[in-house]
């Protein structure tokens, strides 16, 4: 499987080392992204301010770009690895909007106990996604998604 198609096709499986591989690959992307704007910052004139703006524009818009590529890119990593624990696209509504939700109405609850509730909720969802992308092994031989990624190919 090349890059391109591990990052950005939704078809598939992918194994746990290519999970990582993806994640390892966000990291340096924003670690990367973050040392170029540090760079161009730090060169730039204070005192020129059009300069100044035109720079910030440049490297948020830059820095959207990154962002929505990635975001695409995780979710197809994502749906690859669902598939390779037999599993539909459509968990990625728990995996991924659950916690955000849960954890957000956990802040927006003022009293009692249903905000600290919905906030520990929302950390076991993670906790599970964590472990069902990252950590559990796929199902071995094929599945309706693909052959298992770890078996030799057969030629």
């Amino acid at each position: 499987m090349d890059l391109t198609t591990l990052l950005f096709s939704c078809n598939g499986r992918i194994n746990r080392g290519k999970y990582w591989l993806a994640a390892l690959i966000y990291v340096a992307a924003w670690i990367a992204f973050a040392g170029i704007a540090l760079l161009v910052i730090g060169d730039l004139d204070k005192d020129d301010r059009f300069a100044f703006a035109g720079t910030g524009i440049a490297l948020w818009l830059g820095g959207a770009l990154l962002f929505l590529i990635g975001i695409w890119s995780g979710l197809a990593v994502a749906i690859k690895r669902l598939h390779d624990r037999d599993k539909s696209a459509w968990w990625l509504l728990v995996f991924w909007l659950g916690p955000s939700l849960l954890g957000g109405g956990g802040r927006t609850v003022v009293h009692g106990g249903g905000g600290v509730a919905l906030s520990l909720l929302s950390a076991a969802i993670s906790i599970w996604a964590f472990v069902e992308f990252g950590c559990l092994r796929g199902t071995p031989g094929p599945n309706a998604y693909g052959p298992d990624p770890l078996e030799p190919a057969r030629y």
